[in-house]
């Protein structure tokens, strides 16, 4: 049973597929949120960016807390998020390292301009229960707790009203 969750989740694309936005102003909230994985002692980060106006996750990294793990977050957007979207964050400082400063908003949360990324991070907390902070769900192997992330990610952004092809 092991080996069929690891061949699975070894196999689950790393990137995201996503419509080109038609709007003329692309939005997109970024923020980060750790979780573990063997023991507290190994904290993983997970780093996300969603597109403010269709919802769908647009950019995702899991690493370290770092500038690194930042600018991979950053390499994970398809080109026309790199190239034209308005990015709101938290003041956390490895963002205005590595986002363009001409598009980069620093705002606190009482601003509402990162209610959307911070309310999916409710909801991968709740839905992906590896994440929760007390749990015997945890992942031992790094390479399932990415996969499991990322399986999650595309089963959300398919099941989006304006992807889907189910009328709601």
């Amino acid at each position: 049973m092991q080996s069929y969750v690891n061949h699975k989740y070894e196999n689950v694309p790393q990137q995201v597929e996503v419509e080109p936005n038609q709007n003329d102003r692309l939005i997109v909230q970024m923020d980060e949120l750790w979780s573990f994985v063997d023991d507290k002692g190994n904290k993983q980060w997970v780093w996300l960016a969603i597109d403010a106006e269709t919802r769908e996750i647009v950019g995702c990294y899991i690493g370290d807390r770092s500038g690194d793990s930042a600018q991979k977050l950053w390499e994970s957007l398809p080109s026309v998020y790199r190239q034209c979207a308005i990015i709101y964050t938290d003041f956390y400082s490895s963002y205005p390292v590595v986002l363009p400063s001409k598009r980069h908003r620093a705002v606190g949360k009482e601003t509402g301009k990162t209610n959307y990324i911070e309310r999916f991070n409710c909801t991968l907390r709740q839905r992906v229960s590896r994440l929760v902070r007390k749990t015997l769900s945890f992942s031992k192997k790094l390479e399932n707790h990415i996969g499991a992330i990322w399986s999650f990610i595309h089963h959300y952004n398919t099941s989006l009203p304006a992807r889907s092809s189910f009328p709601f």
